[in-house]
């Protein structure tokens, strides 16, 4: 029998999907789960996005152009423009997801071998992406005790080599809901001109910026037109994760053009979906406002109910809807599967994300979940119920504590 290449073969499994068998056999048991482990909001999608997929009068379901519809990508120029980012409609690329633009970014801008530096944890799927592309991804590490902020400038210097091609952020940041500051920010602007690198930034939760603060765009940071290169994603903006609509958004006039051929490769990015995506930009400032306000009360609640259990250390994140929590657990892992395997309270039990997956370094994250609030307060409050009462009486319990505690101090 033929053998599968090195890439399937060194491709990660999902630490969001992966322990899908489990929750399925613990639902045919009779188990409710709370579903915490993937960002899949229960937001409605506003309803003028599905009734213009509904009004489209459509004989043939045509290709769409390789970069996506022209009228959407003028579109989005006065969306990006509400940001303060000025771009043209030739600098936005429409792409199948965020993911299609995140791998079209990183094929365009690095070659095998080329290095790239992420703050970890990180958004489980770049190293997929990288693995694909035959990128080495060299992480540096935020830590729970400062919040996960940006580690150290010195530590990213300390991290460049001649392969260094490019470094990449999420912000806010998924897995840990991080806000990265303007000042944050700006000290990776002067080490990405310092050495002549890309800077790679996934903006998909830009709206989702709460306690006062805005958002930055890496695109608004004077300098970096040749080496910024922003992801974006209609997925959690509307709540339309089923959609498959993104987009790159460069003014490297050379990326672009790379970018595009890849595109033009894989054809286009789905027609339907871009109507909807279109009918999206009229969506008012109401409807953020009021999903932004209901994500800040998840986030409360979710945070002060882990803070209140013994030995559970939460920040408060800054953005997007999710946060990462030390557990006092020897094993994320083994911790997550022993919920949806052997746990139960009142019929009811959690799927968190170990976050484990969400590290390159070997080893870390083995005391960490990724918990997503994307469901309403009452099933969040009974999941953090569920949570409190595994935590009593689970097996591989340990004191972390003290020397958190200790770090704080």
């Amino acid at each position: 029998m033929p053998s599968i290449s090195e890439r399937g073969l060194n491709m990660p499994a999902s630490p969001i999907r992966k322990l899908v068998p489990f929750a399925e056999k613990a639902r045919s048991e009779g188990k409710k789960i709370y579903h915490l482990n993937i960002g899949q909001p229960d937001i409605e999608t506003p309803p003028e996005m599905l009734q213009a997929v509904k009004d489209a009068d459509i004989k043939v379901l045509e290709y769409s152009h390789s970069a996506g519809f022209e009228s959407y990508r003028k579109g989005l120029v006065g969306y990006y423009q509400q940001f303060g980012i000025e771009v043209s409609h030739e600098e936005i690329l429409i792409t199948t997801g965020g993911s299609e633009a995140a791998l079209f970014g990183l094929m365009s801008c690095l070659d095998d071998g080329d290095e790239i530096i992420i703050p970890e944890p990180f958004y489980a799927n770049y190293n997929g992406f990288a693995i694909a592309g035959k990128i080495n991804i060299k992480p540096i590490n935020s830590t729970i005790e400062t919040a996960f902020a940006l580690p150290p400038i010195s530590d990213f210097e300390n991290m460049i080599t001649e392969e260094t091609k490019a470094i990449m952020i999420c912000n806010p940041n998924n897995p840990t809901g991080y806000l990265y500051s303007k000042e944050e920010l700006e000290q990776l602007r002067e080490i990405v001109l310092k050495h002549d690198l890309f800077l790679f930034a996934d903006e998909v939760y830009r709206e989702f910026a709460y306690d006062g603060r805005e958002h930055t765009s890496v695109l608004t940071l004077e300098g970096l037109e040749n080496h910024a290169v922003v992801i974006d994603s209609i997925s959690k903006r509307y709540s339309a994760c089923g959609a498959r609509v993104g987009a790159l958004v460069t003014k490297n006039k050379a990326v672009y053009s790379a970018a595009l051929k890849f595109a033009q490769a894989r054809l286009s990015p789905p027609t339907l979906a871009q109507i909807a995506a279109e009918a999206g930009l009229k969506v008012g400032k109401d409807y953020f406002d009021a999903v932004k306000e209901e994500y800040v009360e998840r986030r409360n609640l979710v945070v002060e109910a882990l803070n209140n259990m013994d030995g559970v250390i939460c920040p408060s994140p800054g953005g997007a809807f999710y946060t990462i929590a030390r557990l006092p657990i020897d094993d994320a892992d083994a911790f997550c599967q022993w919920l949806l395997e052997s746990f139960e309270y009142k019929g009811q039990t959690v799927m968190l994300a170990p976050a484990t997956g969400f590290y390159a370094t070997p080893g870390s994250g083995r005391h960490e979940v990724r918990i997503a609030y994307v469901l309403n307060k009452e099933e969040l409050a009974n999941a953090m119920e569920c949570l409190a009462e595994a935590l009593k009486v689970y097996p591989g319990q340990v004191n972390m504590l003290e020397p958190i505690m200790a770090t704080y101090s």
